[in-house]
Parts: structure tokens; C-alpha cells; sequence
């Protein structure tokens, strides 16, 4: 049994004027897909949600935009973990409660690949789990590199991908991921 760990899925980050351009517009479809697939096997869905400590932020606890997406919302029981750094193993008892219940095996997905989902495969990885990263149900914004030139969303998540992919996480499709938990 593996545990699915939704990261930062909060509707402050539909607001493309203040992060900018993203890729991938069906990472949250398949993101539900991975959720609906938990739920039906009855296996572990933890939650992550980033609580900004700066004012402005959309993801600030005050901001409306700190919420969940409604089609990945937390159900009873399903634990949820407030972080205000990128990994979601800092300043919370993730690592300590993953232990406690013998939960090693982590499918992660989330915003943004080369943040929150990045620091938290980093650590995942370091800390000894065994991590598999849905790679299309996570998306990046463009960034802007030291000398201003723009890189593309999607150059910025391949390249995240390809930094994690052996070291620290298995890169999976949404569809191999499901597959092969039917066969578990």
C-alpha cells in the first residue's frame, strides 16, 4: 500500500497574473483522478497546504486563495498538513507520522514541480522513502533567469523532473501509477 500526497492544491495559484504562465492544464484533472483512484482502494490520502506568511500572498492564510481546489478537498479523515516553507517535512509531524504508521512508499503530486513538489521529493527521498512523482499531475510557472530570459513553464517542470528522476523519485504518468496500484 502506498500513500498519495497532494501538495499545495489551493486555488490562490489560478491567478496566472500574479505567478504567470504555467504548463500542463490538466494536472489538476489528474491530480482527482490519482484521489478518486486512493479513495476507491481505501488507501492513505494525505493533504499539504502552503500557508504564506507574507500579507500578500495568495496563499496567505487570510487570502481566499489559500484553499483547497475543490475537486481535490480533503474528506474526514484524511490528514492534512499546514507547512510555510517548501518542504512539507518541515515544521510539521509528516515524517514522524509516516513512520509511526509504517508508511514508506509516498506517490507525491502538486504545485509547483520545482518548489514545493521538488523540496518535498528531495527530502522524501533523503529521508529514506520510497517515492514515486506523478509527473503530469504537477505543473511550474515560467521563470525568469539571472539575466531576464524567460524559460518556459514546461522547460522549468522537465527539467525539475530530470533532476529528481533515480536519485530521489520514480517519474510516473498518472495512467502507469494506476495501473500498476490495480495490480498491487
Amino acid at each position: 500500500m502506498q500513500v498519495l500526497v497532494l501538495i499545495d492544491w489551493q486555488t490562490g495559484f489560478r491567478d496566472l497574473d500574479y505567478w504567470g504562465n504555467r504548463n500542463n492544464p490538466d494536472a489538476l484533472e489528474n491530480a482527482r483522478r490519482l484521489l478518486v483512484g486512493w479513495r476507491g482502494w481505501g488507501w492513505p490520502v494525505i493533504h499539504v497546504r502552503h500557508d504564506s506568511e507574507t500579507p500578500q500572498s495568495r496563499l496567505h492564510p487570510d487570502h481566499p486563495g489559500n484553499g483547497f481546489e475543490e475537486r481535490v478537498m480533503p474528506q474526514a479523515g484524511e490528514a492534512v498538513y499546514a507547512k510555510n516553507v517548501n518542504s512539507a517535512f518541515i515544521g510539521t509531524t509528516l515524517e514522524a507520522d509516516l513512520r509511526m504508521r509504517g508508511m514508506t512508499r509516498l506517490v507525491l503530486c502538486g504545485i509547483s514541480t520545482d518548489h514545493c513538489v521538488n523540496t518535498t521529493t528531495r527530502m522524501a527521498g533523503n529521508l529514506g522513502f520510497d517515492v514515486t512523482l506523478a509527473a503530469d499531475a504537477c505543473y511550474a510557472f515560467d521563470r525568469k533567469a539571472q539575466d531576464g530570459t524567460v524559460i518556459p513553464a514546461q522547460t522549468v517542470h522537465d527539467v525539475h523532473l530530470a533532476s529528481l528522476k533515480g536519485e530521489f523519485a520514480k517519474i510516473r504518468n498518472v495512467d502507469d501509477i494506476l495501473m500498476d496500484m490495480q495490480c498491487d
